[in-house]
């Protein structure tokens, strides 16, 4: 699912908390901006994997604070769409590995 909209985005992860083990999140410019999507994350016990595709630290310095990765089992930046592919690849192996 991709959402321009913050609150769209919370529904989404607090409402299938229960149908889904797995989360690839892009959270674009709300990486430094939403709490609430934080919380979301971290309330739903769901286990996350943040992606960008640009390395945010390399980037201005305002973008090198993530409210999202305290609340994720990892990161993946800087890699371009390839960076979708390996946050799915760790995704599957935290899942695989917490069996």
């Amino acid at each position: 699912m991709q959402s321009n909209y913050e609150g769209e985005i919370v529904d989404l992860i607090t409402k299938n908390k229960d149908k889904y083990s797995g989360l690839l999140i892009n959270p674009a410019a709300y990486t430094h901006t939403s709490v609430a999507i934080r919380d979301a994350i971290s309330a739903s016990g769901i286990i996350a994997v943040e992606v960008h595709l640009s390395n945010i630290y390399a980037r201005e310095e305002f973008r090198h604070k993530s409210l999202i990765s305290p609340v994720v089992k990892g990161t993946v930046t800087g890699f371009g769409y390839k960076s979708y592919i390996l946050g799915f690849e760790a995704l599957i192996y935290i899942l695989q590995s917490n069996r």
